[in-house]
């Protein structure tokens, strides 16, 4: 099987390939076109491209047998910097895919089209996107729904993906660890807010899972659904001192859902081999190392990097 990685430069495609190279049972290669990266120095297959060369690619998905879709405007605050954007690459290049491509495609959307419920969901409940990020991911597995697809509705990813690619600090279990690390403090807006969480490595092995299981169709994946608080309360304990301030108000983050993998465990078999607290440990112990240069970079927020790119 011969499979391109579109995105595979990414913060789940940075793991995807190092899972693809340890297990060595597929051919691939990665096309990205390095957005957060300067250069891309693993020893794979590697195309430069945008996924909106549209040219580019029609030249190049004849020689591929199965397609891993990783390439997105990830997050909401990033997708609100530029929606018209947003809705070209979540949602337009995927739509131009279908069209296009005949063979199997592997699609990363996310647990966020659920929007706010307070009830255990399944991959058939209600969709309610609050965001431009979840309305384009949603309607992206629209376009997908007739084709040879499998689509994985992530949880709220943490971790460390891989040494190479950029770790991201403006998801919550490593945002909250940041912030404990540089100011000894967290603050909560809410709390009550459920989300289901997800180490990175165990997205990007699933993902590479797939590849031999051909199920179709639309899979939750997350390792727990936690309480936000429930969470600061965590981190906090993997810290000698640290003051957690908690705000009664939700602020603008409206969004509060648990998702149910029953359907993804008992298809795909699916399971975890990262808990939260070992994500937690990996993100403080980066960051109180001193391994990263300039821990207050923009180049690990998406939102922020994008607004200036923009």
């Amino acid at each position: 099987m011969k499979v391109l990685v579109v995105g595979g430069a990414g913060y789940v495609g940075g793991a995807v390939v190092d899972i693809l190279l340890k297990w060595d049972t597929h051919e691939f290669t990665v096309y990205d076109n390095l957005l957060y990266e300067d250069s891309y120095r693993k020893k794979v297959d590697f195309i430069f491209g945008d996924v909106r060369d549209r040219d580019k690619l029609s030249r190049i998905l004849k020689d591929y047998d199965t397609i891993i879709w990783l390439a997105a405007i990830v997050g909401d605050g990033a997708c609100a910097s530029d929606p018209e954007l947003a809705i070209t690459i979540n949602q337009h290049t995927v739509g131009w895919l279908a069209e296009n491509f005949q063979g199997r495609i592997i699609f990363a959307s996310t647990c966020s089209v659920y929007g706010a419920h307070d009830t255990l969901l399944n991959e058939k409940s209600e969709i309610n996107p609050l965001s431009v990020y979840a309305k384009t991911k949603y309607e992206a597995e629209l376009l997908l729904k007739d084709k040879e697809a499998t689509i994985f509705r992530l949880g709220t990813l943490y971790g460390i993906g891989d040494l190479f690619s950029r770790v991201r600090m403006d998801l919550v279990v490593n945002t909250l660890t940041h912030k404990a690390c540089v100011d000894n403090k967290i603050h909560v807006f809410g709390g009550e807010q459920y989300r289901p969480l997800l180490h990175v490595r165990d997205a990007a092995r699933t993902i590479v899972s797939a590849l031999d299981q051909k199920q179709r169709g639309i899979f939750n994946l997350a390792e727990c659904n936690m309480k936000i608080i429930d969470l600061a309360r965590l981190v906090k304990s993997c810290f000698s001192v640290l003051e957690i301030e908690e705000t009664g108000s939700q602020h603008e983050d409206t969004r509060n859902y648990k998702v149910n993998i029953n359907k993804a465990k008992d298809i795909l078999e699916f399971y975890t081999e990262v808990d939260v607290i070992r994500g937690i440990y990996e993100i403080r112990d980066l960051i109180m190392s001193n391994r990263i240069k300039n821990i207050h970079s923009k180049r690990y927020l998406n939102a922020e990097f994008l607004k200036e790119k923009i």
